[in-house]
């Protein structure tokens, strides 16, 4: 059973082309047949015409009519074709010397008779080569027309191939409508659900989003509080074992509050429709080394070489908060999986018209089945480090998406060391 559509319309009209071929072919081949027989029969006619005038004379075959339609002209008195003679005038089946042929029988003003004759397997054979080559065109034809019927049937059916094209190379937050006005008119009722599909997608998203936005706000609050409260408990004399407990409540707490920023950040990145045209130009060298001076006190408490290898002016379109966001979550994941007396280097450059942003840990790296998962929302891996909660990455991804931008993480294995390097290229503007 076939199941594409182009298929099924190309084997429907394959076999509509072939059926009319046939059948055309049939009544071509039989109406030429018979064609050339009347055309051979008016031939016989025209001999016997220019006997009757005296032109021709009796008893020889005629090889200049046509050198291979052996016609004769044939006397009265031969005594071999008596059998001729009981025959009335004109066109008539007959036998001679055994075989059929086709005579055609007149009466000179004298009343002697003749007779101009012709095979009748010469006859069929002529009239078969000019039915062939009548028939020939069609058959000849029938290949050309299944080209073209493919190449109609293929350019008919590319908007649907375009289409879902486009779809696919969409990113999953992306419901702008699919534009109907370039499509043909059967694949409106399509494209018309798809856009409804698309316009409820996008108000769950909104919904969901605010829902994270506010829960994750209101949230704050209550987690300030246990904060100070846990915070309020340091100068009192408690015992060791209740220190202890404050102690994981504190780590409990900060966990939270780092879920709750995550995912306002990340709301924040969702929401965020701005158009990178209407964003201010910044110096990313400039941030990231913001970034990097900020981060430096919890990389050396935690042994880490913290620097830049390579530091250039680079600038883009957006916006300072934003890029921050994006250094610092990459830098914080970073110092996350770097052991104590490991090596965190940052790259700022650019590169054949783009700013590139480049972090490079001496990490344990990321196992090969994982590594195309480090980006979506809440995966940690099997090999979760510190309070993360595996939003930091994915907020990176969608402000490098959201700034028209590439971002691409792999396994580095260099001289024995181990590590990620992570390289985001952003689209460079003039300074």
């Amino acid at each position: 059973m076939i199941r594409s559509l182009r298929g099924r319309l190309f084997a429907g009209l394959t076999a509509i082309i072939l059926l009319t071929g046939l059948v055309g072919g049939l009544f071509a081949y039989h109406w030429a047949f018979d064609e050339a027989i009347e055309m051979q029969d008016s031939v016989l006619i025209q001999i016997a015409g220019l006997v009757l005038s005296g032109s021709l004379t009796g008893g020889r075959e005629l090889r200049g009519v046509d050198k291979d339609a052996e016609v004769w002209l044939i006397d009265q008195a031969s005594e071999d074709d008596a059998n001729l003679w009981s025959l009335k005038d004109g066109l008539a089946l007959a036998t001679r010397q055994g075989r059929p042929i086709r005579v055609l029988l007149r009466t000179r003003p004298d009343g002697t008779r003749f007779a101009v004759a012709q095979r009748t397997s010469v006859r069929d054979e002529i009239a078969s080569d000019m039915a062939f080559r009548t028939v020939l065109p069609i058959a000849a034809l029938i290949p050309c027309l299944l080209l073209v019927t493919a190449i109609v049937i293929a350019r008919s059916l590319r908007p649907m191939v375009r289409l879902a094209g486009d779809l696919d190379r969409r990113r999953a937050d992306d419901m702008t409508p699919l534009p109907a006005e370039q499509m043909p008119s059967e694949l409106h009722p399509f494209v018309a659900s798809i856009n409804g599909l698309l316009q409820r997608e996008h108000l769950l998203m909104n919904q969901q989003r605010r829902l994270v936005a506010d829960a994750a706000h209101e949230l704050r609050t209550p987690i300030t509080a246990l904060s100070l409260q846990v915070e309020n408990l340091d100068p009192v004399d408690l015992s060791q074992s209740a220190r202890d407990r404050v102690a994981t409540l504190r780590q409990g707490i900060g966990r939270t509050r780092h879920l709750l920023d995550q995912l306002l950040s990340l709301a924040r990145q969702d929401a965020g429709q701005d158009d990178t045209t209407t964003m201010s130009v910044v110096k990313l060298d400039e941030i990231a080394r913001e970034v990097v001076a900020g981060l430096l006190p919890e990389a050396a408490n935690r042994g880490i070489d913290l620097g830049f290898a390579r530091l250039e002016p680079a600038w883009i379109r957006g916006e300072a908060v934003m890029l921050a966001a994006l250094a610092r979550n990459l830098l914080d994941n970073a110092l996350r999986f770097t052991p104590r007396g490991g090596r965190i280097d940052a790259w700022v450059y650019r590169d054949s018209g783009a700013a590139i942003l480049q972090i490079e840990d001496s990490g344990p790296g990321v196992a090969p089945e994982e590594i195309s998962r480090i980006f979506e929302p809440f995966f940690r891996g099997q090999r979760p480090e510190g309070d993360g909660v595996g939003l930091g990455l994915s907020i990176v991804k969608r402000i490098v998406d959201r700034l028209g931008g590439s971002i691409e993480a792999v396994n580095v294995a260099d001289d024995g060391c181990t590590g990620l390097r992570v390289l985001v290229r952003l689209p460079a503007v003039a300074a």
